[in-house]
């Protein structure tokens, strides 16, 4: 089934849209507590590392000696792995909203999203985003990360579909000027009953 608006792609943010965000400033605070970091050091080695790891350059093992374990800590690496994993929790709600009009639609489903490589892939199994997504365009797979627009581009080229057939949910509001500079009409994501509305104008009820 055709939308009125031709829309036959949805491409979506995965932190913050689908899933809570995989290692966030409030993540990461939690961690420093609880592991009795440095909260300041541990935010400065994170901001001067992390771009890197999302680009697909460093491994996790990498990101953590840099940030983590450049000295001796009273507990286990693969502790503190299961403790960033944890903090990825869904949002079913808006998981059911794409699945069904994926289906009702026929549309076709991708991801563009900043996040490392395990992260990425542990995400993408424990929630079986695979189901219904039918490309993922991380910045770990493509070496590139939003802001840049490169990425977005990407995803079109892979979708072989016009920009104004697409439409993006993100909430981070300048990623969603970057991709309607593009062409692609965009929602800012700020909660499931806003987005469905949203979705609804485009055609997609």
């Amino acid at each position: 089934m055709e939308t009125n608006n031709n829309i036959t792609t949805l491409f979506l943010d995965i932190g913050g849209v689908l899933l809570t965000n995989g290692w966030d400033r409030k993540s990461r605070t939690k961690a420093a507590e609880q592991y009795h970091l440095d909260p300041d050091e541990m935010q400065e080695r994170h901001h001067l590392t992390f771009d890197t790891y999302e680009e697909g350059k460093l491994s996790l093992d990498e990101y953590l000696d840099r940030v983590v374990f450049y000295r001796e800590r009273a507990f286990s690496r693969s502790e503190f792995k299961e403790f960033i994993f944890e903090q990825s929790k869904p949002y079913i709600e808006m998981i059911e909203l794409i699945k069904n009009l994926k289906k009702k639609y026929g549309l076709k489903v991708a991801v563009i999203s900043n996040e490392g490589r395990e992260l990425t892939e542990f995400r993408i199994s424990k929630f079986l985003l695979h189901e219904f997504v039918d490309f993922f365009v991380s910045s770990c797979f493509v070496h590139f990360r939003k802001p840049d627009a490169d990425i977005f581009r990407i995803a079109l080229d892979i979708a072989q579909v016009p920009a104004k057939n697409t439409i993006y949910i993100e909430d981070r509001e300048m990623f969603v000027h970057i991709a309607e500079d593009l062409g692609i009409k965009a929602i800012h994501h700020t909660g499931f009953l806003s987005t469905q509305k949203q979705l609804a104008s485009f055609g997609l009820e």
